[in-house]
């Protein structure tokens, strides 16, 4: 396969806040964590379970707070467009998979099995090969937990975005993932599928980083959905299916998910309620502080100290505070 660097983009307060009860333990990349409900503002009699992941009618502008360490798709169309391909056209399917930040750690965090996803595509007629992915826009950390400013509640950077562009990059998905061939489709369905990126990026736009359920069994209750580069490569297999495509793989896939397990969720309230009325102070407050000890860009003692009181917050007072749907 040929090989490119060349990169385009897809691109273009507070909301609900959430509590995790307890009957069992959370498990954050290998970190077992215990909660139990420290509030309630409202009956969750009426809520609907797993919540329902928020889409917009198009995507906002990124606010300029954000910034990420390293650019997001940084290079090619600027309006994200694919290239069309003849219907006559034969365009096999790979399954990529590499372990997270294997540009910069190899495969480091492979042997911990967190993984990156994505998908490949390989003209038949013209030779040319194409990525697309789906990933954070200002790094995970930022979508995982917010920015907080003095002068407002917190700032969320959770957006995330496809990323489609020329090439695939043999060795970065095999040397230490999966490059395999999966399938093949027809011009016309991928320029269906294409079209079908394009809409699903301008309307689902939060990167949401974790799946809480009740417990850890086969049979465990959704409580929230995660959004992530996984489910992006889900969504795009099962549209390639109704598409028409036939896809098969030789080994089984393993998908990187951030879990919570957790007894049923309690509702506290969105920006306007938890941080607009001073009868709550004391909970926005302690929402403020709670994030602030995951704050982006300490200095290694200020690190050591927030592991210090994240430990107390979470595993001994049992608490944790999701942020959903922006």
């Amino acid at each position: 396969m040929r090989k490119s660097a060349q990169r385009g983009r897809i691109m273009g307060n507070l909301s609900p806040v959430f509590i995790m009860s307890h009957t069992g333990s959370v498990l954050c990349l290998n970190l077992l964590l215990f909660l139990h409900v420290v509030a309630h503002f409202r009956s969750n009699a009426q809520q609907q379970w797993p919540v329902p992941y928020r889409r917009v009618d198009s995507r906002p502008a990124a606010d300029s707070f954000c910034e990420a360490l390293f650019p997001f798709c940084p290079t090619g169309d600027s309006d994200g467009r694919i290239p069309s391909m003849r219907d006559s056209d034969v365009i096999s399917v790979y399954r990529l998979q590499t372990p997270v930040w294997e540009f910069k750690y190899g495969d480091l965090l492979g042997k911990l099995h967190i993984m990156h996803d994505a998908i490949g595509f390989s003209s038949s007629e013209t030779g040319s090969n194409f990525t697309v992915e789906w990933y954070e826009l200002f790094q995970l950390g930022n979508c995982t937990f917010p920015h907080i400013r003095p002068e407002e509640y917190a700032f969320w950077c959770n957006q995330g975005a496809a990323c489609f562009f020329g090439g695939i990059e043999d060795l970065h998905w095999s040397q230490n993932g999966t490059l395999e061939k999966i399938g093949e489709l027809t011009g016309n369905q991928f320029n269906d599928m294409a079209q079908w990126v394009q809409d699903d990026n301008e309307t689902g736009i939060y990167y949401e980083t974790w799946t809480v359920l009740s417990d850890p069994s086969p049979n465990a209750t959704v409580w929230f959905e995660s959004y992530d580069c996984s489910q992006f490569v889900h969504r795009t297999y099962r549209k390639l299916t109704e598409l028409g495509a036939k896809l098969s793989s030789r080994s089984q896939t393993n998908y990187t998910k951030i879990y919570l397990f957790s007894g049923e969720p309690t509702y506290l309230g969105n920006d306007s309620s938890i941080f607009g009325q001073p009868a709550l102070k004391n909970l926005a407050e302690d929402i403020r502080t709670f994030y602030h000890t995951f704050r982006p860009h300490q200095t290694f003692v200020d690190f050591a100290v927030s592991l210090l009181e994240a430990y107390e917050k979470v595993v001994l007072e049992k608490s944790f505070y999701l942020y959903y749907n922006f």
